[in-house]
């Protein structure tokens, strides 16, 4: 397996929310987790930020935000130039999925615990 740098936005401490779901479960597979949310706080020892971080290299942002809440990361994420964006469930945006495929970036409306869970990540 290859380890994917992947950025988790909309990163939670709560152990009930996704997002905390898929940040241990990449940290599980070996993937290189960086995270990004309301609140500091840290998940299975990945710090999460609560302000936009200078980011290189990144495979993989996921979503954990609606809608609405993206659109204040549409420049961040399409600077950061990641391989691609995982839309996850309640987080489907067919105005940010024309963004980012104009700036070559790939779209994948999935769920990254299915993905991770079915080694298609």
């Amino acid at each position: 397996m290859k380890n994917k740098k992947t950025v988790v936005l909309g990163a939670s401490t709560k152990p009930d929310r996704y997002a905390y779901k898929a940040i241990s479960m990449l940290v599980d597979k070996g993937h290189s987790v960086i995270a990004i949310g309301q609140n500091t706080g840290e998940v299975e020892g990945v710090k999460i930020y609560t302000k936009n971080i200078p980011l290189k290299n990144i495979d993989t942002v996921t979503l954990y935000l609606n809608p609405t809440r993206q659109r204040d990361f549409y420049n961040y994420i399409i600077e950061t130039k990641p391989k691609r964006v995982i839309f996850n469930p309640g987080t489907e945006n067919p105005e940010f999925y024309q963004l980012l495929k104009a700036n070559g970036i790939e779209v994948e409306v999935a769920c990254t615990l299915v993905l991770l869970t079915t080694n298609q990540y």
